[in-house]
This record gives C-alpha cells, structure tokens and sequence, in this order.
C-alpha cells in the first residue's frame, strides 16, 4: 500500500497520478497484465507440445519404404506454410515454413519483402550462419530475368549478365531492381521462441525460415543442385 501512496502523489509536470489513479484502475492493470502473460506461456506451452508430435526425418523415410533419400527434390507450398521434402515424386515429409513479410505477393523486385514463385536449385550451403544454416537459391533466375527485360524493368545487358550467372556462376548475384539473396534458412537466436508459436509468423526479407532443428534435419538429406520448387 505504501507504493500505491508513493505511485498517487508522483507528480510529472502539471499533471498528478492521483488525478487518474486509483485502487481499482490499478487492481484491473494488475489483473490485466497476468492475463497477458498467461495467454502467451499457454501459447508457447502449446508450440511445445505440437512440435513434440514432430515425427524425425529418418523414421518418415521407414515409413515410406526408404533407408536414404538419393534424389531429394523441395517443393514449398506458400499458401499451406509447408516445405516437403521428396525422394523424385514421394512426398516423405512437411515442415512448417515461414515466408517473407509480403506474404500476399510474389517477389519481383529488391525491397518487397515478398517470396519469389518458380523452378530454382540450391546454388550454395552455408553451414555457418547469422540464422543458423543458410541453403542459397539461384534467384532471379532466367525467367524471373525474362519477365524483367520484357516489362522493361532491365536492359539486354542486364539480363545477359543474369543468363551467364545462372548457366556458369551457379548463384545468380543480388540485382539492384530485381532483388537476390534469397533462400532456405533457420531461425537463429530467436528459435526457441519463433519455433514453439502454434501460428506462422512471416518475418523475412522473402527467404523461407524454418526453426534450427529442422533445416538440420534437412541438410542431412538435400545437396548443392537440388531443386526447390515454389509455389
């Protein structure tokens, strides 16, 4: 009681607590404040418990008949959150994914926050990464180059220069008007928390984040040159 006193009689300017505050708006802030904090330990207690429903990678092979996954092949589905992993047309298992903030569009420009759409390959792995494991993808690729020379976006030259990165750099480079530096990566520090939500949140710049454990578990199976389908 003697801190709800002191918390009255603070006076900031021309304006007094008492003047707003009292015993019941308190109680109620009090109240309030629990509530919230409980709703998100619920939250995140309930994340728990559906990624402990999570079957691991190797025994969702069994299940389909396979001891090794020789041809794997991404296919990610933007409106159902997911990233399969498949052995040539055999779907062995779903991830949850999340995508760029601009979730509603496809990428066409730098800057849109947007997941691109199309045919692309794993161009690069990097195992040592701000968001723990990084898997590059050749965006833009030659039609995402085709479709910007002819909307005028780019000019001959630009688009030449995308076609020789693609056939013999492997990685196409980040472009100023179409954008680049995307791909499949985790979560980084924050995974424990970004894993454990029950919803999907989308928060990148267009990559596809998947939490830590998971793009590990990929990465014992996909290789530079696998495909990655977008849709």
């Amino acid at each position: 009681m003697k801190f709800f006193e002191k918390l009255k009689n603070t006076q900031i300017g021309p304006f007094k607590a008492a003047d707003y505050l009292n015993k019941d708006v308190l109680r109620n802030v009090i109240y309030l404040t629990f509530a919230i904090i409980i709703f998100f330990f619920g939250v995140i207690v309930y994340g728990i418990v559906l990624n402990l429903r999570n079957v691991p990678l190797t025994e969702a092979m069994l299940k389909n008949g396979y001891s090794e996954i020789t041809n794997p092949k991404i296919i990610v589905d933007r409106h159902n959150y997911t990233l399969g992993i498949y052995e040539d047309s055999v779907l062995i298992k779903n991830y949850r994914v999340s995508f760029g903030k601009s979730v509603q569009i496809t990428k066409a420009k730098a800057d849109d926050k947007a997941t691109p759409v199309g045919v692309y390959k794993i161009c690069k792995i990097y195992t040592t990464h701000k968001y723990h494991k990084y898997f590059q993808i050749n965006y833009p690729n030659l039609e995402d180059g085709t479709n910007a020379l002819r909307k005028g976006w780019i000019s001959q030259k630009e688009y030449n220069d995308i076609k020789f990165q693609y056939y013999y750099e492997g990685c196409t480079k980040f472009h100023s008007i179409l954008g680049g530096d995307i791909g499949i990566h985790g979560i980084g520090e924050l995974n424990y928390i970004f894993k454990n939500l029950p919803f999907v949140y989308n928060w990148t710049n267009g990559s596809i984040a998947m939490s830590n454990e998971n793009i590990d578990e990929i990465y014992s199976v996909i290789r530079e040159g696998t495909e990655v389908v977008i849709k």
